[in-house]
This record gives C-alpha cells, sequence and structure tokens, in this order.
C-alpha cells in the first residue's frame, strides 16, 4: 500500500475512476472541496469518473442533490448507484407482494416495477432501502427480521452499507439489516458495492463515454467492506480514502496513520492500492 498526496500522482496510469460518493465527496451536508478539484483536474487531463454510490435510489434525482450541495458538474461523467443495481432483482419479483422497509423518500426506488405492497404476514419477500427512521437503530427490526427467517423469504437490500456518516453522525443503513439477516442464517440478495451488478454497469457508463472494456480503472472509497473489497473482487485497483465514515479514528496526532489503515484493512482481508487521508 502506497501513501499518496494527490490524485494527480498516479492520474497517468488509469483512463477512468469510479469514485465513491458519500464520504468521499461529501458528508451530507457540505461538499470537500479538495475532493472535488481532484476529479476537475483528472476530467480535464482527459480522464472519465463515475460517480458509484450505493444510495438506494435510482439516478435521477441524484445530479439535482449534488447541485444542492454545491459539488460541480465538471468533476463527474456518469452515475451509477446501487438502487438502479437492485431494480432488476426488485423488477423479477413483480408482483410480489413484498414487505417493504423503508423512509418515504426513497419512494423512486420502488416506482415502476408493479410490486405491490402487503404485511409480513402475507409477502414473498421483503425489501429494504433503509431504516424507517434516522434515529433508529437495527434492533427495532429484530421480531421482523426473525419473523421472516421462520417464513424463510429471500431480504432484497437496496443500499449494502451499515452506516454512513452525516455531518457528525453515523446513520444505520440497510445494509446493517442484511448483516443481521444472515447472522440468523436468511437469504439476502444485494447488487450495490462490494458485489457485482453494480460494477457491471458502471463499465457500461464507460463504454458509453467512449472508453475500451479493458480501460484501466481505479476505485476510490472509504469504504473497507464496500469499496476496498469490490475493488479486490472485479480485480481493481483501489484508492483508499481514511476519513469519511471513520472520521479521524485512523489518524494519530492529526494526521493519517499507516498502521492503524493496515490493521483495519487486515480486519477485513482485503489491501489497498493506495491510501490518503483525504481525497485530493
Amino acid at each position: 500500500m502506497r501513501t499518496i498526496n494527490s490524485l494527480e500522482e498516479i492520474a497517468d496510469d488509469y483512463d477512468a475512476v469510479f469514485c465513491d460518493v458519500w464520504g468521499v465527496i461529501h458528508n451530507g451536508r457540505d461538499v470537500f472541496p479538495n475532493a472535488a478539484a481532484a476529479l476537475q483536474l483528472f476530467r480535464a487531463l482527459g480522464k472519465r469518473v463515475v460517480l458509484v454510490t450505493n444510495v438506494p435510489k435510482p439516478r435521477g434525482p441524484i445530479p439535482g442533490q449534488l447541485d444542492r450541495l454545491g459539488f460541480p458538474r465538471d468533476a463527474w461523467d456518469a452515475i451509477v448507484t446501487s438502487g438502479d443495481a437492485i431494480r432488476a432483482e426488485l423488477a423479477a419479483r413483480a408482483p410480489g407482494p413484498m414487505c417493504k422497509i423503508g423512509p418515504a423518500h426513497d419512494a423512486p426506488l420502488w416506482e415502476g416495477l408493479g410490486l405491490r405492497q402487503s404485511g409480513l404476514a402475507e409477502a414473498n419477500f421483503v425489501a429494504i432501502s433503509g431504516l424507517n427512521r434516522d434515529d433508529e437503530t437495527p434492533e427495532v427490526y429484530s421480531d421482523i427480521l426473525r419473523q421472516a427467517r421462520e417464513r424463510d423469504l429471500d431480504l432484497l437490500c437496496a443500499n449494502p452499507d451499515i452506516v454512513v456518516r452525516v455531518g457528525e453522525r453515523l446513520i444505520w443503513c440497510a445494509g446493517a439489516l442484511a448483516r443481521d439477516y444472515e447472522q440468523l442464517g436468511g437469504r439476502t440478495v444485494m447488487a450495490g458495492k462490494p458485489y457485482p451488478p453494480i460494477y457491471h454497469l458502471a463499465r457500461k457508463e464507460l463504454i458509453a463515454l467512449g472508453l475500451q472494456a479493458d480501460a484501466r480503472v481505479l476505485c476510490i472509497g472509504d469504504g473497507i467492506g464496500t469499496d476496498v473489497k469490490g475493488a479486490a473482487a472485479q480485480g481493481l485497483d483501489c484508492l483508499f480514502v481514511a476519513s469519511g465514515m471513520h472520521g479521524e479514528g485512523l489518524w494519530s496526532d492529526g494526521a493519517l496513520d499507516c498502521a492503524k489503515v493496515a490493521t483495519a484493512l487486515a480486519a477485513e482481508g482485503v489491501h489497498a492500492t493506495y491510501v490518503m487521508s483525504e481525497l485530493r
């Protein structure tokens, strides 16, 4: 693992990046200016940037959300979401019925799929985009998961992330419930990072942008179990951003602590090609 000071240092080695969104380019409230500038420069060098995010929605509303945060349009070429990737799995199970878990603002995920919602007792499967409220914990859903397991239902998870950092808060994501369901012996279906479907969609975007199928791709992300693990499974190099969801937990005295990073990566059985404290 090589510590680098800027994306520009290694830009000549790659044709494109698959860049994580939450935790790398913003924290849900504020854009990280250095990350925006790094991706703008990368594109100015003739490279391509595909934003690859585990947000449980189709990509449609994402550009507007980035605009409102102040993230520049010239810092990216295309967007792929976990919501995009899971919709094929959801559509294949239409008309259901499904037992849905998730907040109202994730409504675009379910639109146009012909799925009928029901209570757990009548459902053919469980689908989750997130916890119903940001202040809830996974324990709130323990009874629902146990009952679903007793019925041997599949659980389709639209966001494999366990937690996300919003400002200074950590909020539980759908992946935490998928993790708990697997621990009960239940079957889960996921398509976002680190699973292959979202990378297949990202590759299609690169081809649509004029790159060849064998384009040299660098993955950038702050999630060890999602970004780093997913890159490894795809045989792609990875730049690990040791902040984001980790805050300054992998730093010492205000600087990146490579020993802490190595320990965190080893705990997940993965390896990063490069590391930096923040994308710049």
